[in-house]
């Protein structure tokens, strides 16, 4: 039976889509987080985010249900990565409360880099891996500046970040009994209880101050709930590699976000940084996997390809 409604519409979307609308709102959410951090200290700033962006997934998807309906490999990976989300989010806001949000930006990309350079297997991804990095470097004007400390919840971060993308691949593509939005829900109720003990003091003070309140909700949906499922949609019908190699994109992302909504125009560096990255992801091609290695979807057949 063919699909119908929005499960049709999501079906037939180009899997790098979701990975605008991702890369989108991934900036839009600090939006809210700027206001936050000067209400709110670092860690009250994570467990508001997480905490409100479980509530979204919770009465949308009922994720209890979902845990209990898994067999045991699957309820082992959904806390992995319950616990990675948690972590990585503390770490990347104490980060960014010592570092420049650029050098912490540039750290992130690093293990990223690995994981696409694991999947790149042909001389044309690799030339597309090195324009990606040399982008990068350029955007974010990597400084050596900022506390020792910092750079320790920066690198922190990264590894984090590459576990992410690596356990949220795995539940997009294998896990049983539940999709990956089911999954993601899940992940982050168990995110939910391990940020507790780190933020609930910080948090608290946020119960009174209704704008802080207001601006964790939109933290939490911009910055959890609408990239993360949409990092869903697209990790289901493409390889990790290519994830991780379309993560370059978001320097570029922001740079059009900071021309339309800040009017910040950049330099001229800062475009070719930019004009890096597009060439990266033009001549960028995913290695199809034999159908036993991919487990595809019915979302998935036929759309595992990303590219032009």
């Amino acid at each position: 039976m063919p699909l119908t409604g929005p499960r049709a519409v999501l079906s037939e979307a180009p899997p790098w889509s979701y990975f605008i609308g991702s890369a989108v709102f991934h900036y839009l959410g600090p939006a809210f987080a700027v206001l936050l951090f000067s209400r709110l200290a670092p860690l009250g700033v994570a467990a508001l985010r997480i905490w409100s962006a479980v509530l979204v997934l919770a009465l949308w998807r009922r994720p209890w249900r979902i845990l209990a309906r898994l067999d045991a490999d699957g309820r082992h990976t959904i806390i992995a990565w319950g616990a990675v989300l948690a972590v990585m989010n503390v770490c990347f806001y104490l980060a960014v409360a010592r570092v420049p949000l650029g050098t912490v930006a540039a750290i992130e990309f690093l293990p990223v880099v690995a994981l696409a350079a694991f999947g790149a297997r042909t001389a044309r991804n690799v030339v597309a891996l090195v324009a990606a990095v040399g982008g990068v470097y350029v955007l974010t004007d990597i400084r050596l500046a900022g506390a020792p400390l910092g750079f320790v919840f920066a690198f922190a971060n990264a590894a984090l970040f590459a576990a992410y993308i690596v356990l949220a691949h795995r539940v997009a593509r294998r896990l049983r009994g539940a999709d990956g939005i089911d999954g993601l829900a899940a992940a982050m109720l168990v995110a939910s209880v391990c940020v507790a003990p780190m933020g609930v003091w910080q948090a608290a003070s946020a119960l009174a101050d209704p704008v802080a309140l207001a601006a964790g909700v939109g933290v939490g949906i911009c910055s959890s709930v609408i990239p993360y499922v949409c990092d869903q949609l697209a990790m289901a019908r493409m390889a990790r590699s290519t994830y991780a190699l379309l993560v370059s994109l978001l320097p570029a992302t922001a740079t059009v976000i900071g021309i339309v909504m800040l009017r910040q125009f950049p330099s001229p560096a800062e475009l070719a940084g930019v004009g890096l990255v597009v060439l990266a992801v033009a001549l960028y091609r995913e290695l199809r996997a034999a159908p036993h290695e991919e487990g595809a979807t019915p979302l998935q057949e036929g759309k595992t390809e990303c590219g032009t």
